[in-house]
């Protein structure tokens, strides 16, 4: 009876050692299963924030992109208005000129200076015209 005891006492003692160490074994394997959880979440959150960055950065693209446009018209814009302002300007001092003329009221210095302030006109609307077809490549 007494070896029966010790049988019994040593096997439920074996038996509880074994469900011990049975539980320190799951618990590291618990431990890897939520490192290798936290792992696949920082790499979510990562892949998020990458995600976030590109879009920031298709956004400032495209704000640029805008802004740019917004210039390209204005310069576009501002140079017909001032090839259009320069036109009127030459044709209002050739009227003057033919008028004054025809009067005689015009000395031969007043004649040069209108001269001159037309051919200088006329220069800057062909600059303007050459940097407007540029700007009409851009566009």
């Amino acid at each position: 009876m007494k070896r029966l005891f010790l049988v019994v006492t040593l096997l439920g003692f074996a038996i509880n050692l074994l469900a011990a160490q049975s539980e320190d074994h799951n618990t590291p394997l618990i431990d890897k299963e939520a490192v290798k959880e936290q792992k696949l979440v920082i790499k979510k959150v990562e892949k998020q924030e990458k995600k976030a960055v590109k879009a920031e950065k298709e956004l400032k693209k495209t704000e640029k992109k805008k802004k740019q446009d917004g210039k390209l018209a204005s310069n576009l814009a501002s140079k017909q208005k001032s090839i259009s302002k320069n036109e009127k300007k030459v044709a209002s001092i050739q009227q003057k000129l033919a008028k004054g003329q025809e009067k005689g009221k015009l000395s031969p210095i007043d004649i040069e200076t209108m001269n001159a302030k037309i051919v200088k006109l006329k220069t800057k609307i062909t600059k303007d015209k050459e940097k407007l077809a540029k700007l009409m490549k851009k566009k």
